[in-house]
C-alpha cells in the first residue's frame, strides 16, 4: 500500500513512518526539512514541501492510496489552512481514505451531550486554542466526501508501546486521563484496514 504520511517529523508522525515501514509499506512524506528524518529506506520517499502549498500537497499524493496526517497546531493555523487542500487534492484524485490524529477535546462531552469535550467543564485544558483548530477540521472532513477518521487522545506522554488500550466512538473512553504515542501511532495505522470508525471520531485512552 502506498501511505503519505503528513506531520513525519512530529511525535507520533514519527512512529506512524516506523508503523508503515515495518510493515512493508510504501511510505512517503511531505516535510520542510529532510534532514529531520534520520531513516533511510528503500520504501520510503521523502518530499521537501509545505503542507500550505497546493502544488506541494499534490505532487506528494500522486500514487496514493491512504493519506494519515498527524499535523499539529503549533500555536498557528496550519491545521485549518492545510485540511481544505488536502481534501481537494484527495477528492481531485478519487483518494477516499484519511486517518488524522485530532485531541480528546473535540469528543462528545459526557457531562453536557450538546457540546464538545472543550466546549463544556469536562475538559481540564486552560487554552481551547488547539482545540478550536481540531474543531474546524471536524468540520471540514464532516463536509467532505472522504472516508475519514479522526483518532483523539488525550493527554499524549512519550513511551513505550503497550497494545492494550480503550476506544470508544465519539468519546473519550470513561476516566481516561492518558494515551503513549507509540499506542496513539499504533491504533491510528490500524485504521487503514479498519471501517469501523469511518466518518467518525474515536477516543483513546488506557
Amino acid at each position: 500500500m502506498n501511505i503519505l504520511i503528513l506531520g513525519a517529523t512530529g511525535r507520533v508522525g514519527g512512529q506512524l513512518v516506523t508503523y508503515g515501514l515495518q510493515g512493508n509499506h510504501h511510505v512517503t512524506v511531505l516535510v520542510r526539512t529532510p534532514e529531520k528524518i534520520a531513516i533511510k529506506n528503500s520504501n520510503l520517499t521523502i518530499i521537501q514541501g509545505n503542507a500550505l502549498n497546493k502544488d506541494d500537497i499534490v505532487r506528494a499524493i500522486h500514487g496514493i492510496d491512504v493519506v494519515i496526517s498527524a499535523l499539529n497546531t503549533d500555536g498557528t493555523t496550519t491545521l485549518s489552512a492545510s485540511m481544505p487542500l488536502i481534501i481537494e487534492a484527495m477528492e481531485s484524485k478519487g483518494i477516499q481514505r484519511i486517518i488524522t490524529i485530532g485531541t480528546a477535546g473535540i469528543m462528545q462531552s459526557r457531562i453536557t451531550p450538546n457540546s464538545l469535550r472543550y466546549q463544556s467543564s469536562e475538559s481540564r485544558q486552560k487554552s481551547t486554542r488547539a482545540a478550536k483548530e481540531h474543531h474546524v477540521i471536524f468540520d471540514l472532513l464532516k463536509q467532505s466526501t472522504l472516508q475519514w477518521t479522526i483518532v483523539c487522545p488525550t493527554y499524549l506522554p512519550d513511551g513505550e508501546r503497550v497494545g492494550i488500550y480503550r476506544v470508544e466512538g465519539d468519546l473519550l473512553p470513561e476516566d481516561g486521563v492518558k494515551i503513549s504515542v507509540a499506542d496513539t501511532a499504533e491504533f491510528a495505522f490500524s485504521q487503514i484496514k479498519s471501517n469501523d470508525y469511518l466518518k467518525s471520531r474515536v477516543g483513546i485512552a488506557y
